[in-house]
């Protein structure tokens, strides 16, 4: 099987096809042209919904954005302020659109253009929500004819839409080339149980199960996500992931940071925001993510708030913001090696994280264990780490 592609990584990079030499045709494409990192994009996505699922026992979805997940989740009903702060339209959604509007939602502004993945069959409910956004393209086991044809429309009929087998499976070992020499590995096949997670190593013991399952939700983003990487999860949901970086607080200050604003994209005040009339949904997704950076703008970036609201703004205080998050309960963070410092912990502690897993294995332990301790949170050592380059 080959598949020309668009484009390689840039417009400029040419030759770019897609090869399989195995038996069978496992990806179709069924509509548009896909490029390099779409691919790329889709593949990792796919992954991960599919992953979800297997755990979770319900829909799962990724929202991928330049190889690493925006946004991720399982299937579970939207709460009325989740829907507003997402402008979702009120009719109701089926499972599998509720874990990509979810996946999407995690990160509106990182899942822009994003390439979008899920776990089961593409029915109306999805076609329609997913046509009301910018997305690069999705990756299903299947699409239902009317949904495949509202699809078919996105992008003046050019929207990428590819369909895996969902019973295939790759060689258990992979390799790749980079500048001329080949590296080989076994595939990372490890799997993520929410009911063996680790060993619990603070103080407080106790881990609800639907923590648990959150904690797998988020781990398993961080096997698909470009090292180092954080991750704040909630309800199944990821709603901060700090990708890429090369320090691991600098990875927590990232998701926690994002998490904040999901948090707070939900106060009562932001969803009253008094956007000017006529404009649009991306455009009122920038003017919420400029009113929560309030106290970081220019007085130039805070007259252009100003002039897309019909009334002068009133940011949360910080005092403010503390307590709409303290609301939320069950706020998890999981890191894809061990935790080398408390301040990892220390900055989660101000985002309401209440459950931590990480790798464990750093010289110092002793000292994060008590950090988590003194904010009477709880902590497992998994003994696995989830490197991804």
């Amino acid at each position: 099987m080959e598949i020309p592609l668009r484009y390689g990584l840039n417009p400029h990079q040419r030759q770019a096809r897609l090869v399989f030499d195995g038996e069978g045709t496992p990806l179709r494409v069924l509509n548009g042209a896909p490029s390099y990192i779409n691919i790329l994009d889709a593949l990792g996505a796919w992954q991960l919904a599919r992953e979800l699922k297997q755990v979770a026992g319900v829909p799962g979805a990724a929202s991928f954005k330049h190889v690493s997940p925006a946004g991720a989740a399982i299937a579970r009903p939207l709460s009325p302020e989740f829907r507003a702060s997402q402008m979702l339209p009120d009719e109701e959604l089926s499972p599998v659109a509720q874990a990509y509007a979810r996946a999407r939602g995690g990160d509106r502004m990182c899942s822009f253009g994003d390439f979008a993945a899920v776990s089961d069959v593409v029915d109306v409910s999805l076609a329609s929500l997913l046509r009301r956004e910018v997305s690069d393209g999705i990756i299903a086991p299947g699409y239902e004819p009317e949904a495949l044809e509202i699809l078919k429309q996105k992008r003046g009929g050019n929207y990428p839409i590819l369909e895996i087998d969902p019973d295939y499976e790759p060689p258990a070992v992979e390799h790749r080339q980079v500048f001329g020499f080949e590296l080989y590995q076994e595939r990372n096949a490890a799997s993520i149980n929410p009911a063996a997670l680790g060993t619990v190593v603070t103080e407080k013991k106790e881990l609800p199960a639907d923590v648990a399952l959150t904690l797998a939700v988020a781990t398993i983003a961080l096997k698909y996500t470009q090292s180092n990487s954080v991750c704040v999860a909630y309800d199944g949901q990821v709603i901060g992931m700090g990708a890429g970086q090369q320090s691991r607080v600098h990875c927590t200050r990232l998701a926690c940071g994002k998490a904040d604003k999901w948090f707070c994209q939900q106060h009562p005040r932001v969803l009253a925001l008094p956007f000017r009339e006529g404009l649009g949904r991306v455009e009122k997704t920038n003017v919420v993510d400029q009113f929560l950076l309030w106290d970081e703008l220019s007085d130039a970036e805070k007259d252009a708030l100003r002039a897309a609201l019909t009334e002068e703004p009133q940011p949360l205080t910080p005092e403010e913001r503390a307590e709409w998050i303290a609301r939320f309960e069950g706020v998890a963070l999981s890191s894809d090696a061990f935790i080398p410092f408390r301040d990892t912990i220390d900055r989660a502690h101000r985002s309401g994280v209440r459950y931590v897993l990480q790798a464990g294995g750093s010289v110092r332990d002793d000292e994060v264990t008590a950090a988590a301790d003194s904010y009477g949170m709880v902590m497992i050592h998994s003994g696995m780490r989830w490197f991804l380059h």
